[in-house]
């Protein structure tokens, strides 16, 4: 598998460069030179085999020989050895993918297990690596717990202090070990240009053999592609012509992985991308212009990203097949309507979350009658306790795999976003 530096195309990787690599010369997303294509009689196989295997199957067009199939097929069932993703219907031709059924109860767990498994294996010398990342709510969890305890690789997570709930901070915060995490006084914006400065620093990528857990990382955008062939083979095959999936986005890279879905063949009928306030590519897609404004916090706080780093892998895919852009679907919900989406689907019998009541708020601006719609559940409601009970007016009961960490004190270091706060711990 080759892959060119969206910023620097004549850096050319293979895929296991890329992975240990994160980020290109000046700071630039890989993305792969071809994207392989299945045909239909080859999607109607893979639609019958079960997740593991099929997504075996899925990620070995990509990394090909550069992973013995044996060992690949070991990452993958290592990687994904967890419920596996549950299309829950909530109306007639409308559900959610329920995607938190992981160690973290979020969507982020399928990237994160993938590329810590896979970053595992490519470390064959065992040099000692750092994996620095930023997060907005679920990544640093999903982060954390993937890589918890693995010989030679330290985790170091900045997060915005106060800006995430305090059951996503537990999650993560309270690991010690080979997991160091920070509290910024800053928006994830600020963290995640603390991120970037990191990797242009010379002597700290020298020093520490730097890598990111964003979903800048390539590996953590195809682990999440095979979700999406997972949901279509869930949908009844009278409806398969006419899906529709709904995605709330943050970083952008969810959104990503669904539309290289749909570029290797999955007959996605439109994929609509739902933000809330922070809403710079709504904004974008209607005017046109470029203009991101200061991020504000929300209740979907892992949503908050004014400036988010995967659409121009986003804008790549759409001119990569000469699809107009216009297509995709969109929408941005306001704190209001957040909440009174998240009633709406309570009285329909389903406890959510902020995150995924956007993307369902957006869906029915699309759904027609004649589609099948699907919005995408990315966290248990348990992880946003306070605001749902608030919302709803119920009470929430936690998941054992939450309340053993609800106990747990937190040991973050927390510093402004000064740069030279950050490289002194790096280069401790």
């Amino acid at each position: 598998m080759k892959l060119y530096n969206l910023k620097k195309t004549k850096e050319i990787v293979n895929f296991s460069k890329a992975v240990k690599l994160g980020l290109g010369s000046n700071q630039g997303l890989f993305f792969p030179n071809t994207i392989p294509k299945i045909s239909k009689k080859k999607l109607k196989k893979l639609l019958k085999m079960n997740f593991i295997d099929r997504s075996y199957k899925i990620l070995s067009m990509f990394i090909k020989s550069e992973i013995s199939k044996k060992n690949l097929k070991k990452i993958v069932s290592t990687s994904f050895s967890f419920t596996k993703p549950k299309l829950k219907n909530i109306v007639k031709k409308i559900s959610c993918l329920e995607l938190f059924h992981g160690p973290t109860l979020a969507f982020k767990d399928f990237g994160a297990r993938f590329m810590a498994q896979t970053l595992f294996y490519l470390n064959k010398k065992n040099h000692p690596i750092t994996i620095l990342t930023a997060t907005s709510g679920d990544t640093g969890a999903a982060v954390a717990h993937a890589f918890y305890k693995m010989k030679n690789i330290k985790v170091v997570i900045l997060y915005p202090k106060g800006k995430i709930s305090k059951l996503q901070e537990q999650l993560f915060c309270t690991l010690g070990e080979n997991i160091q995490t920070i509290s910024v006084n800053g928006t994830f914006d600020e963290c995640q240009n603390l991120v970037k400065k990191s990797f242009q620093n010379s002597e700290i990528k020298k020093k520490t053999h730097l890598n990111s857990a964003n979903s800048i990382n390539i590996s953590r955008l195809m682990a999440q592609i095979c979700y999406y062939f997972e949901a279509f083979s869930l949908v009844p095959k009278k409806y398969r012509k006419k899906i529709i999936i709904s995605v709330p986005c943050g970083n952008f890279g969810n959104l990503t992985a669904g539309l290289l879905s749909k570029s290797m063949g999955l007959p996605i009928k439109k994929f609509v991308l739902s933000t809330n306030s922070n809403n710079t590519v709504p904004r974008f897609l209607q005017t046109g212009y470029w203009n991101p404004h200061k991020t504000i916090s929300t209740i979907s706080n892992a949503m908050d990203i004014s400036e988010p780093n995967n659409w121009i892998r986003v804008k790549e895919i759409f001119l990569k097949n000469n699809w107009n852009i216009k297509s995709l679907g969109y929408g941005s919900v306001s704190e209001k309507n957040t909440k009174k989406n998240l009633l709406e689907l309570f009285k329909l019998n389903y406890i959510s979350e902020p995150h995924a009541a956007t993307a369902y708020k957006v869906l029915k601006k699309y759904k027609k009658k004649e589609f099948f719609g699907i919005f995408l559940g990315t966290a248990h409601c348990s992880k946003f306790q306070k605001t749902v009970e608030k919302v709803l007016n119920i009470s929430i009961k936690l998941p054992k795999r939450l309340s053993k960490y609800s106990k747990k004190k937190i040991i973050s270091k927390n510093i402004d976003p000064d740069f030279n706060e950050l490289k002194k711990i790096l280069l401790i």
